[in-house]
C-alpha cells in the first residue's frame, strides 16, 4: 500500500490531522503498513473490520455517560444510552446470559470489577498458575489481585499439561475460597466448565470464568460455552471476538446488580461511548454465519500450525491445541524464547515469547513461545499458509541471528501477506 492509500483508508480527517500534528499521522501510516507487511501472531491481537475502527472514531467519544441507561449523572445521554442498550441485549443473545455490562474499559478492569462483586479484600481465591498460564490479575505477587488477596494456585500435570481438576477440588476442600477463577492466557486446551461448577458447588464458590482468550471461539459457537455454568463471565473484546479494546462482563440475573456496581461506581467513571459502541457494532458481527465459519477456521489453523511446528522440531505443549493458540517449548532449537522473539520480529513474524509449565528459564527469557491464528484467519490465510508460516518460524529461531537470513525471511514473509491484505480499498 502506497503512502496515498494509506492516507485513503483514515478518511477525509486524515488531511486534518496531518496539518495539525505531522508526527502522529505518520505513526499512523506506518503501524497501518507494519500491520499489513508482518505476520501478526500474538494470540491476543486481531484486526478489526473498518466499522469498529470507524465507531471508535467516531463522535461518541465526545461524550461523558457516568452511569448506565436512564440512570445518567450527566444530561445528553439519550442517544448513547440506545448505543448501550442495543450492545446489552446483542451480547444477552449471542451468548444466552441472564446479564451482560459493557462498560468496562479492559479485561483487567472486568477482573478487577469481579472481585470487587464478590469478595473483598483478604478473602480466598483459587485461580490459576500464572507459570502455568494464568493471567496476571489471577493472584501475581505484583498485581493487585497477589497484594489484595489470599491467592491459592492450581496448575497442570506435569506428564501431560492438562489442567489438573483433582488438584483444583482438593485445593479448594481445603482452603475454601470465596471464589474460584477458570480461564488462562497460555492454555492450549478446553476447560472442563461442569466439573469446575460441582467443585465450586461442593464448597460453595462463586464460579468466575475469565474468558478473555477464547469467548470469541464461544461467540462463533466453536467451543463450549462457559455461561450456563458460571456465576460470571468476564472478557477482553478485541482477541478473537475481534471487537476494539476493551472488556466486557456476563453474569446470572441474581448478580446483575452487585456487577453493575462494582463497574461503576466502584471501578471507573464515566464508560468510552465509542468504545462500547464499537463492541455493540462486533457483537453484531459476531452473530453471522460468516463469523461462526471464521471462528472454526481458526481452530483449524491452530491446530495446523501446532502440527507444522512439531515437524520443525519443536513441541507443542499439551500435545497441540483446541482454541486459537499454542505454546510451543523450543528448547529442541537451543535457542531461548526471548532469543526467538526477537529473531522473529527481525524476520517480519510478530509473536511472544512464552514460559511452558515447569519451565527452568525465568520468565523474562522462558523455554517456549506463544502463537494465535485469529489474525491470520482474518486476512483469509488457511491450512497452506500455516505450513508456511511454520516454516519462517523455524528459521528465524535457527537463522535469524544472521542478518541476511533474516532479511531473506522478512521478503518471504511480505510477499505472503501482501496476498492476504488487510484493510485493502
Amino acid at each position: 500500500m502506497t503512502q496515498k492509500d494509506s492516507e485513503a483508508f483514515y478518511g477525509p480527517d486524515f488531511n486534518a490531522l496531518q496539518a495539525q500534528d505531522p508526527d502522529i499521522a505518520a505513526v499512523l501510516i506506518s503501524e497501518l503498513v507494519r500491520q499489513q507487511k508482518n505476520l501478526q501472531l500474538i494470540a491476543s491481537e486481531n484486526f478489526t473490520s473498518p466499522a469498529v475502527l470507524a465507531t471508535m472514531g467516531s463522535t461518541l467519544s465526545n461524550k461523558y455517560a457516568e452511569g448506565y441507561p436512564g440512570k445518567r449523572y450527566y444530561g445528553g445521554c439519550e442517544e448513547v444510552d440506545k448505543v448501550e442498550v442495543i450492545g446489552i441485549e446483542r451480547a444477552k443473545a449471542l451468548f444466552g446470559a441472564e446479564h451482560a455490562n459493557l462498560q468496562p474499559h479492559s479485561g483487567a478492569s472486568a477482573n478487577v470489577a469481579v472481585y470487587q462483586a464478590f469478595t473483598k479484600p483478604g478473602d480466598s481465591v483459587l485461580a490459576m498458575s500464572l507459570p502455568h498460564g494464568g493471567h496476571l490479575t489471577h493472584g501475581s505477587k505484583v498485581n493487585f489481585s497477589g497484594k489484595w488477596f489470599n491467592i491459592f494456585s492450581y496448575g497442570v500435570r506435569q506428564e501431560d499439561e492438562l489442567i489438573d481438576y483433582d488438584e483444583l477440588r482438593d485445593n479448594a476442600i481445603a482452603n475454601k475460597p470465596k471464589m474460584i477463577c477458570v480461564g488462562a492466557t497460555a492454555y492450549p486446551s478446553l476447560i472442563d466448565f461442569e466439573t469446575v461448577r460441582k467443585i465450586c458447588d461442593e464448597v460453595g464458590a462463586i464460579m468466575w470464568v475469565d474468558a478473555a482468550h477464547f469467548i470469541g471461539l464461544v461467540a462463533g459457537k466453536a467451543i463450549p460455552s462457559p455461561v450456563p455454568y458460571a456465576d460470571v463471565v468476564s472478557f477482553t473484546t478485541h482477541k478473537v471476538l475481534r471487537g476494539p479494546r476493551g472488556g466486557m462482563i456476563l453474569s446470572k440475573a441474581e448478580h446483575a446488580a452487585a456487577i453493575d456496581k462494582a463497574v461503576f461506581p466502584g471501578m471507573q467513571g464515566g464508560p468510552i461511548m465509542s468504545a462500547v459502541a464499537g463492541k455493540a457494532v462486533a457483537l453484531k458481527e459476531c452473530a453471522t454465519p460468516e463469523y461462526q465459519a471464521y471462528a472454526k477456521n481458526v481452530i483449524v489453523n491452530a491446530k495446523a500450525l501446532a502440527a507444522d511446528l512439531e515437524k520443525e522440531g519443536m513441541r507443542a505443549v499439551s500435545g497441540g491445541t483446541q482454541t486459537h493458540l499454542a505454546l510451543i517449548d523450543i528448547r529442541s532449537t537451543g535457542v531461548n524464547g526471548k532469543v526467538a522473539d526477537e529473531r522473529c520480529g527481525a524476520s517480519g513474524i510478530v509473536l511472544n515469547k512464552n514460559s511452558i509449565p515447569y519451565d527452568p528459564e525465568t520468565p523474562a527469557v522462558t523455554s517456549g513461545i506463544r502463537v494465535g491464528t485469529a489474525a491470520t484467519t482474518t486476512q483469509g490465510m488457511g491450512v497452506p499458509e500455516m505450513s508456511q508460516i511454520a516454516s519462517f518460524i523455524a528459521r528465524a529461531i535457527k537463522d535469524g541471528g544472521d542478518e541476511n537470513k533474516a532479511k531473506a525471511i522478512r521478503s518471504e514473509v511480505n510477499a505472503l501477506t501482501a496476498k492476504f491484505p488487510i484493510y485493502a480499498r
